[in-house]
């Protein structure tokens, strides 16, 4: 509230709690570093610090996804709204491709269709967050859970990711950390920012260990098909017999198409954990006030979902493990960062910075904001995902432009050194 013309008094103003949970994702980070860039260097912006390659001609979508959409719009027949958790065809295409590889079927009536993972952890987020109730997330993580969280006033907990153990959960941290109030726990796995993949029998110790403590396991799996290495990809939702598991994707990674929104929550409760707990009612009645998918994309996805050609995965999945071979490689040849974990999922890397080697730079923000005004090169700071004084990478982009990326960082790091590079 404040007064402006005259004196008057207006009742209304900032909201405290929104410029905090703002803070604490992505893009405040990236915009942040966009106003510290040279406007008048003439060289091309380099966007290492977000995972969106769709703008990148190597991973253009495939047209047959294209089609889809083209063909739902000129159909017609998806011109009105969506019912609550999604269209009915929708569902059960989205069951159908979750279901492929599973031990069992999901079923289309536990799909909940959302515009995009964002909107999924918008509305879990505000269904967990009743007065006094705490969740875990990991750190490093995806932010966006934290602003949620801070937003909705969900108490946060964080445990580590273990660099030295290929980044797996601290398991004796999570029992350490929750009480009672615990609602749930947050793994991502494939892992952003991390680029690991957890094992079976890992995935086996997190789903006892949260029916230990009683709280409910929310996996994001939005990277599941975009994994290079030679650790196979499980689902927790294998362990949901376990412990219940609320299963949380999107096609905008796979696809390569974030701004079609679409993605999805799925309850697996084959115990009806969830369901008796008022659980579920309680996460409808919050879709009942909320946004929903655009009707033609859902018209579209069963098509999506069946026809896209494997030739297009296959070539993305070729073009991100070329880029995080050279990515791994070319990192160990600048003096202030160190990769403890070769990525071998989803389209990020973390390293560590090492203050120590730097002059005149005190932190990994500083790092980042210098490095974005001297060299057009954007990478985020470690902060922005819950470790400081780390960076996260990126190698979703062009293999050239990656190529140009960490040579301006490697350049701005000589610069940098405390031990000059000698001419």
């Amino acid at each position: 509230m404040g007064e402006t013309g005259g004196g008057k008094r207006w009742n209304f103003g900032a909201n405290e709690v929104v410029e905090l949970s703002c803070s604490q994702n992505v893009r405040y980070f990236l915009n942040l570093l966009a106003d510290n860039l040279d406007r008048n260097d003439s060289r091309p912006v380099i966007p290492l610090g977000h995972g969106d390659p769709s703008p990148f001609p190597s991973y253009r979508t495939d047209p047959a996804a294209v089609e889809a959409v083209c063909d739902a719009l000129r159909s017609a027949q998806f011109n009105h709204y969506s019912t609550t958790s999604g269209l009915p065809i929708a569902r059960k295409a989205v069951a159908e491709y979750l279901s492929r590889g599973l031990s069992y079927q999901i079923c289309p009536n536990d799909v909940h269709l959302t515009a995009g993972c964002h909107h999924a952890i918008d509305v879990l987020i505000s269904t967990l967050a009743v007065p006094g109730a705490n969740i875990l997330l990991p750190r490093p993580s995806y932010p966006m859970y934290d602003s949620r969280a801070a937003f909705s006033q969900l108490e946060i907990r964080r445990y580590d990711l273990l660099p030295e153990n290929g980044w797996e959960v601290d398991l004796d941290a999570v029992e350490a950390l929750a009480d009672d109030k615990t609602a749930a726990i947050l793994v991502i796995n494939p892992c952003n920012p991390c680029g690991n993949v957890f094992s079976r029998q890992h995935l086996q110790k997190i789903a006892e260990t949260a029916s230990k403590l009683g709280v409910l396991v929310i996996a994001d799996e939005v990277y599941k098909d975009i994994t290079f290495g030679e650790t196979p990809f499980v689902s927790m939702a294998e362990f949901a017999e376990i412990v219940p598991v609320m299963l949380l994707g999107s096609i905008s990674k796979r696809w390569c198409v974030p701004g079609w929104r679409f993605g999805w929550m799925v309850t697996l409760d084959p115990h009806n954990i969830m369901k008796d707990s008022g659980l579920v009612h309680s996460l409808a009645n919050v879709l009942n006030m909320s946004t929903d998918p655009t009707t033609f994309i859902q018209g579209a996805i069963p098509d999506i979902l069946e026809k896209t050609k494997e030739e297009f995965f296959s070539s993305v999945l070729e073009t991100l493990r070329e880029c995080s071979e050279s990515c791994y490689e070319e990192i160990k040849k600048i003096p202030c960062i160190t990769c403890p974990y070769k990525p071998e999922a989803s389209m990020f890397t973390m390293v560590k910075l090492e203050l120590s080697v730097l002059e005149d730079i005190k932190d990994d923000l500083e790092f980042c904001c210098k490095l974005a005004k001297e060299e057009s090169l954007i990478i985020l700071p470690g902060r922005s995902v819950g470790l400081k004084n780390w960076l996260r990478i990126t190698f979703a982009v062009e293999p050239e432009l990656l190529k140009d990326g960490l040579s301006r960082l490697n350049k701005f790091a000589l610069r940098h050194s405390k031990k000059k590079q000698q001419p």
